[in-house]
């Protein structure tokens, strides 16, 4: 399925019903007296997330949400029918803001989750109501209030424990695939991934996390460049940054440092604080050089960026070094995952 992130839609609420003016009339009843309902009250339209869409690419052919007007009043103070609700089903992580103003609405993080997003009218008023004792045949009723109308604009970020970041081809497409049951295309050049993936990674029976494989950040990313800003933001969501070096592709240490050091640059400008949040470096393909080469740029790596944190050494397409990694990044996940100060500095 095509993954679009992004959407624009009008969404409707229904006009509330007319109250009624009406008067009783039966045979050997002269004076009845007034007996108009109310209206029914219009739908509204709500937001809803339902589990197994991962994209907004419905939208792109469905653009207008319309609720129905609620029932006019009846005679024989019979009320007029709301009007059924109308319900629009959203992935996980979709955030939901007025396209006109930049206002935003609602951010819907949890399964189920419910978003009021234009509130149905009310019902107008039947004469019965404005019977009294100095009005006995009150002609008086009243309209219903028109339903709330709105551009939105649709942002899906996706929702994960662990993002991979790096330059395209260093690996992440096949750490994923190495070490859960997603399947993204690999290749041999610039941007297979044209879109978030999500994994599931299982270390042991109900012990799991999930992981995303973003695509690969290239210089000027936080400014559009290539794939980047589209991209960017959905590392904003998680709690670990594993930084996907390929220790195969030529180059040397000097050379590594700078693309590392270009892409957390990306972050910085991107938001601040997804350039400080936490992030592990993974270097990749080693079963591609000799211990000796993979000692070397380790070395030479952690001296040149002064590296005082998680350091690994994998080898994604055979394996090697991924199960104790990801046995480590759920370690590290578990007393996170109470911690909703810092969660929230990054959403």
């Amino acid at each position: 399925m095509k993954f679009v992130d992004e959407a624009s839609i009008r969404v409707e609420a229904g006009k509330g019903g007319d109250g009624c003016a009406s008067f009783r009339r039966e045979k050997y009843v002269p004076r009845g007296g007034p007996d108009g309902g109310d209206g029914g009250d219009g739908g509204s339209i709500y937001m809803q997330v339902v589990e197994g869409l991962n994209t907004l690419v419905d939208f792109r052919h469905s653009r207008l949400f319309r609720a129905k007007t609620g029932q006019t009043g009846m005679g024989r103070d019979k009320a007029g029918k709301k009007s059924d609700d109308v319900i629009i089903k959203v992935p996980l992580g979709t955030m939901v803001f007025d396209d006109d103003t930049d206002e935003l609405i609602g951010d819907l993080t949890k399964d189920n989750e419910l978003l009021l997003v234009a509130q149905g009218g009310f019902h107008g008023i039947g004469n019965a109501r404005f019977k009294s004792s100095t009005n006995r045949t009150p002609r008086k009723f009243t309209k219903g209030s028109e339903g709330e109308a709105r551009n939105l604009r649709l942002e899906m970020q996706v929702l994960a424990d662990v993002g991979l970041l790096g330059l395209p081809n260093a690996g992440k497409s096949s750490l994923i695939r190495q070490v859960s049951a997603a399947k993204p295309k690999v290749a041999d050049y610039p941007f297979t991934t044209l879109h978030p993936n999500l994994g599931v990674v299982s270390v042991d029976i109900g012990q799991s996390f999930v992981i995303a494989d973003i695509p690969g950040l290239i210089e000027g990313a936080a400014e559009g460049a290539g794939l980047g800003i589209q991209f960017l933001k959905h590392l904003s969501r998680t709690r670990l940054l594993l930084h996907i070096v390929d220790l195969a592709s030529g180059k040397d240490a000097v050379q590594i440092i700078e693309d590392i050091n270009t892409i957390v640059g990306e972050l910085h400008k991107y938001n601040d604080s997804l350039g400080h949040q936490d992030r592990w470096l993974v270097l990749n393909k080693i079963d591609l050089i000799s211990t000796e080469e993979l000692a070397e740029f380790r070395q030479a790596i952690v001296k040149g960026l002064k590296w005082d944190r998680a350091i690994y050494e994998v080898s994604a397409i055979n394996g090697l070094g991924c199960k104790q990694l990801m046995w480590d990044i759920y370690g590290w996940l578990q007393p996170q995952s109470g911690d909703d100060e810092e969660l929230d500095e990054y959403v």
